[in-house]
Formats: C-alpha cells, sequence, structure tokens
C-alpha cells in the first residue's frame, strides 16, 4: 500500500512539476551565469541572471538588448582553428553581448568608438577604459542579422572578430540579475 501512495504522488505532483520546469526553461525564462569578463562592467564574471524568451516572438531585438545566443559556425570554426584542434571540432557555449547595429545598418569601429551610418553611438556604459583600441570596418550588418559587442570592448569576442549574429542564434534577452545579493536588479 505504501508503495502505490508514493507512486501516486510521485504521477501527480513530481511529474507535473518536472514537466512544468522544463517548458519553462525551454519557452520561457532560464537562469544563466558570464564565466569571462567580455560584458564588464555591466555583468560581471559569476554573475549569475535571468534570460527571457518570449519578447522577440513579438519584436524585433533592439540597439542596446543584451542577448544570449548560440556562437556562429564561424565563432565555432575559428575557436577550434585558434586551438589547433584536428578531428571532432569543439561546439562552444552560448554568448552573451549587446546588440550595437541592427540589419541593413553600417557599423564601423575608429577613434576608439562605434559609428552607425556614420554618426557615432552613445554609450554611457562603455567606459573610458573600455572604449575600443581596434579599428574595424565598415560593413553593412546583413538582413535578420544584428553586430554584436561585448561592454569591454578590447576583451571579447564578439561580431568584430567573428562577424554578424544571424537572428535565428538568439536565445533570449538578458533582464535580471539574481546573484551576486548587492548587485541583484535589472540588466541595462
Amino acid at each position: 500500500m505504501k508503495f502505490k501512495t508514493i507512486f501516486r504522488e510521485i504521477l501527480e505532483v513530481v511529474l507535473p512539476a518536472l514537466v512544468l520546469f522544463l517548458l519553462l526553461r525551454t519557452f520561457v525564462v532560464e537562469a544563466r551565469y558570464v564565466p569571462s569578463p567580455s560584458m564588464r562592467p555591466t555583468i560581471i564574471e559569476w554573475d549569475r541572471f535571468l534570460v527571457e524568451k518570449v519578447s522577440y516572438r513579438f519584436r524585433e531585438p533592439r540597439r542596446g538588448d543584451i542577448i544570449v545566443f548560440h556562437p556562429t559556425e564561424k565563432a565555432n570554426y575559428l575557436a577550434n582553428e585558434q586551438q589547433g584542434r584536428q578531428g571532432e571540432p569543439v561546439r562552444l557555449d552560448d554568448f552573451i553581448k549587446r546588440i550595437v547595429a541592427l540589419p541593413g545598418e553600417t557599423v564601423e569601429i575608429a577613434e576608439g568608438k562605434v559609428w552607425i551610418n556614420g554618426v557615432p553611438l552613445t554609450e554611457e556604459y562603455i567606459s573610458p577604459e573600455r572604449r575600443p583600441i581596434y579599428e574595424f570596418g565598415p560593413i553593412t550588418v546583413g538582413e535578420d542579422e544584428y553586430f554584436v559587442l561585448g561592454d569591454n570592448r578590447n576583451q571579447s569576442w564578439d561580431s568584430h572578430y567573428w562577424g554578424t549574429l544571424p537572428r535565428k542564434n538568439i536565445v533570449g534577452r538578458a533582464f535580471w540579475r539574481f546573484w551576486p545579493l548587492k548587485r541583484i536588479g535589472p540588466i541595462r
């Protein structure tokens, strides 16, 4: 009798909870962390945050959005090439970066600034010591593609290295930091 009760509770409580969790994580929201300094100071290494996966079903990504995405084929290829890998290639983990250029825009990085269609981009989140010390472009972002950069421009492996990001690679938008507690709140 006791086995039947435990089995019934598993079927009635644990199984639906597990299914609900998996559905929410797959289609609505999931927790992530950043293992690198590429988004400093906005997101610091090992910050834990939530990524929502719903809004881009109803609207297009916007400049300034911080997104999580699957790396491009070129990024995976270059990573394996840099490491001198032979045989079965290693796939990179998802990235987190900020959208700086939208489809159809021309982007260039020069004089420590990002230029969009010939106009310097206003980026209050980039401190002087994190401004890019490299030159890039100009290139025109393709249809259904985005140009993404880390906020720590000189320590970020991003679009200036491996190219534009296809829309289909976007997982979702980072919106809420929940750890560490002293930095809890919205991600801007």
